[in-house]
């Protein structure tokens, strides 16, 4: 029979162990190992059944083992002792309380995902796990951030195979009162809610619910409220899931709803109001227009509230491609902003302003989400070096007039949550060696001084782990692997093989991420008898374990899925390659520790960063990876390879991916394999433990979420709580009314004439050269604007690379025509082709940089001709 309604029936714990529910509910416990042996040691067997959930375990344990462990006077002292180590971690100072300067009091985060752990599944892929150790990291620094983010009923789909290994999706119902979710409720116990209004006069009313990530509360938006209509329940169904117009409602609630969701949850804690927001994707770019918003209704003109929201606003964009980021049709947008919808009191035309693409090469027609989140942000970011410049490049239609590498769009490498992705084995070792706080303050904080003493280490003890760590995936991998066939519909009798899949003593190689065409899933199949060849070497073989799902509308990635799978399921290897479904974090964290290589084949350069490498490098896995995203940045054969890429301008896709699949097949046939297997004088693999110890050494400090979000700190949030402190509302209406005076005086502003002291083509090293410009600047007065030498050395086609900038001196008065006259030295600190030019630039005191307004003067083409602005 089935139940026609569902209830969560919560356990009442005895007085001695109410500590548990407090553990229970702060997430902390998904990265401190004290805290989940606590739990295990409750009922080890029902902490398997739960998926090791604390909240669930709780829900499932027999009264009278509560009421044994109520009595249990060592439990209940372990239990003490990790209740105060968590109101330690809650309440004492951490790095971001011991840094000089006036940080931001506050910082709000939104992403449309978050992967904290396996039991709050709200994640698709890298963002949300990105996100969740963003989250994670700034609690261990005690960074005082907000998280936002939309709690989906269905969360992401599980993902099974059929008998023929084709994809198959399935979205189980979450109830928020069985996760590690508490309700928000107003003064008088009801719940807290948000609400947008939509056309025709209706609501969309969503609750707020809290996830305690540590010291960080994370506020998560659900739909599913009895007040909405069914349309309006199902906007929070499912991640990335239904059309364009349930995408959009999604992300007004999210960027909107959750600036409301940010105040209300001030309102009733006392949490300090927020100084930055920083949006994770344009996905919650409406962010910016509610806040706007707010200004207005307390004054401001809408520009001036828009200088005051860019002020205090950080962007970080994560994805290389167009195709990546959401668009909506100009007239669906017009439709849910205006007088009878949302923020009625703007004007709809500046709503669709900020996001339509008038930049050559743009759709007009179309509401670009990630164009928006930049023109609402006075700093933005990439996720790697290399990603931060093709961003710069893709985006640079935003600034005309200005080189790519000029666009204001930086770079903070995205980094891995250490705590919660190394092995506990691994973390045992180290802290056997340096101590458990210097093991602890290793992974949250970094520094070279700690990860150096990896080289104490005795190469027995590194062995002997990898070995433990590839053990227990390989029996991870055959539980999975008789799961998942037994979903697929086969009998015991069939089973009997999986006994020996996967080998402890043989090289194992992982891949696992989401399967876009991008990402190459198959690219290891281009050649299938070499590939068998490798995975069946007499001496030297090779194991694969593949994961990933393909997005629900991706029949091309689904394909891809099961092209792996039919040959994994071959007779001949299945022993030596294998697919696990339903990749996700409980996976993950078995996977990485387990592998000795971590694979990633994407085409460069459209992989943003790819942190899946940096999780199984702080484990002692080697990287074998295209040189892309963070790879591209870090990668040095001390600690691993790098796959050739043939990414020429003539080169097809189909020869590209032979040539670079070929180079992957040379690679573990002539380099890797004989280094795994080849032994030293003490019988172990030398030079391999070796690469190990760098990976750790090396590459550990850089690759830990920690490093990351204190670069966030110094290098984005400081500047942007320090701009918008400058930004009181006079000062914002100063600017807004500079900057349209500005733009509209700009057509008068040109470079009239340019002369130089050098008297030939040539010169030396160290000599400096007198410069005289002449400029008019119509209606504009030398301190609205900035006149600029640019000068470095030049190509073959003249263009200044690695430009140096010096500003220009007025003087004097205008003459009668109104140009004024700069002067400055320029230093010839470069041999070889040399080249200068020079620009005029707006300039005040709260913009961000000289590129911010999109404005440059430089000289006509017949000017540079006739100045002769080359020098070789």
């Amino acid at each position: 029979m089935k139940a026609i309604r569902r209830l969560t029936v919560r356990p009442v714990l005895p007085d001695p162990l109410r500590p548990l529910s407090d553990l229970a509910r702060n997430l902390r416990w998904s990265w401190h190992p004290e805290t989940r042996d606590l739990f295990q040691s409750v009922d080890p067997e029902c902490w398997t059944a739960s998926g090791r959930d604390p909240v669930r375990l709780l829900g499932t344990v027999p009264p009278a083992r509560l009421a044994e462990l109520a009595e249990d006077r060592r439990f209940l002292r372990r239990l003490t002792a990790v209740a105060d180590d968590l109101d330690h971690y809650m309440s004492g100072d951490r790095w971001y309380q011991a840094q000089p300067g006036r940080l931001p009091a506050a910082v709000a985060y939104f992403s449309p995902e978050f992967g904290i752990t396996a039991a709050l599944p709200q994640y698709s892929g890298g963002l949300g796990i990105l996100a969740g150790d963003h989250l994670k990291a700034a609690s261990d620094l005690g960074v005082p951030l907000v998280g936002v983010g939309l709690l989906y009923r269905h969360g992401y789909f599980r993902q099974s195979l059929s008998r023929d290994g084709w994809q198959q999706e399935h979205y189980p119902v979450l109830d928020p009162h069985e996760l590690p979710l508490a309700p928000l409720k107003e003064r008088d116990g009801t719940p807290a809610h948000v609400a947008l209004a939509l056309p025709g006069g209706r609501e969309l009313r969503a609750r707020i619910w809290l996830a305690q990530v540590g010291r960080v509360p994370l506020l998560l938006l659900d739909s599913d409220v009895e007040e909405n209509d069914p349309g309006e329940r199902g906007v929070t169904d499912r991640l990335y899931g239904g059309g364009s117009e349930h995408r959009l409602l999604q992300e007004m609630l999210l960027g909107i709803g959750g600036v409301r969701a940010v105040r209300t949850y001030c309102r009733l804690t006392g949490h300090p109001t927020p100084e930055v927001f920083h949006t994770n994707e344009g996905h919650a770019g409406f962010l910016g227009l509610e806040r706007i918003a707010e200004l207005c209704d307390e004054g401001l003109e809408f520009g001036a509230a828009l200088e005051a929201v860019r002020a205090g606003t950080v962007f970080t964009t994560h994805t290389p491609v167009p195709a990546g980021i959401d668009r909506f049709d100009r007239e669906l947008v017009a439709r849910h902003f205006g007088p009878d919808s949302e923020l009625p009191r703007i004007d709809v035309e500046r709503v669709l302003r900020l996001g339509m693409e008038t930049y050559p090469g743009g759709e007009p027609n179309l509401f670009n989400m990630a164009v928006m989140g930049l023109r609402l942000a006075q700093r933005a970011n990439g996720v790697s070096l290399l990603h931060g410049g093709v961003s710069r490049g893709m985006f640079a239609g935003l600034w005309p007039g200005f080189d790519a590498e000029e666009v204001p769009i930086t770079s903070v490498t995205n980094g891995v949550h250490a705590p919660t992705w190394v092995a506990p084995e691994v973390f045992r070792l180290g802290a056997r060696h340096i101590g458990v706080q210097r093991a602890e303050d290793a992974l949250a904080v970094g520094g070279s001084d700690r990860w150096d003493s990896v080289a104490d280490i005795p190469d027995e003890d590194i062995w002997q782990l990898r070995r433990t760590l590839r053990a227990q995936l390989v029996e991870e991998v055959r539980e999975r692997l008789r799961a998942s066939w037994r979903q697929r519909g086969a009998g015991t009798a069939e089973l009997g093989w999986i006994d020996d899949a996967l080998d402890p003593d043989v090289l194992t190689i992982g891949f696992a991420r989401r399967v876009p065409s991008y990402k190459r899933l198959t690219l290891m199949l281009r050649d299938r008898e070499r590939l068998t060849e490798l995975l069946l070497h007499p001496e030297r073989p090779i194991q694969i374990v593949v994961a990933g799902k393909a997005h629900p509308a991706d029949d091309g990635g689904k394909r891809l899925v099961q092209e792996l799978v039919r040959f994994a399921d071959d007779p001949r290897v299945r022993h030596r390659i294998v697919f696990l479904p339903d990749y996700g974090m409980a996976m993950a964290q078995k996977l990485y520790p387990g592998c000795d290589i971590w694979l990633n084949n994407p085409l460069r350069p459209l992989e943003a960063c790819g942190t899946s490498g940096m999780k199984a490098a702080l484990n002692g896995c080697l990287n074998l990876s295209v040189l892309d995203g963070w790879w591209d940045e870090w990668y040095q054969p001390d600690f691993g390879w790098a796959i050739p890429t043939a990414d020429g301008v003539g080169t097809d896709p189909d020869r590209r991916d032979a040539i670079e699949a070929n180079a992957l097949y040379d690679l573990l046939e002539q380099r890797i394999t004989p280094r795994f297997y080849e032994r030293g004088a003490s019988g172990l693999p030398d030079r391999w433990l070796e690469m190990v110890r760098r990976t750790l050494s090396l590459l550990g400090p850089k690759v830990l979420a920690g490093r990351m979000v204190r670069e966030y700190v110094e290098r984005l949030y400081a500047p942007a709580a320090e701009a918008h402190r400058a930004m009181d509302p006079d000062s914002a209406r100063g600017l807004a009314e500079w900057k349209a005076r500005v733009r509209a005086a700009w057509p008068g502003v040109s470079v009239d004439h340019v002369e130089t002291s050098a008297a030939t083509a040539a010169a030396e090293l160290g000599a400096t050269l007198g410069l005289r410009v002449r400029v008019k600047l119509g209606e504009l007065a030398p301190e609205d604007v900035e006149v600029q030498a640019v000068s470095g050395r030049v190509d073959s086609e003249d263009r200044i690379t690695d430009a140096a900038k010096v500003p220009l001196k007025p003087v004097g008065g205008p003459d009668l025509e109104g140009r004024w006259v700069y002067e400055g030295p320029l230093a010839l600190d470069r041999t070889g082709p040399f080249g200068y030019t020079v620009r005029v630039l707006p300039a005040h005191r709260l913009l961000a940089s000289g590129v911010e307004t999109g404005l440059v003067a430089v000289p006509s083409g017949d000017l540079v001709e006739a100045a002769g602005l080359l020098m070789r």
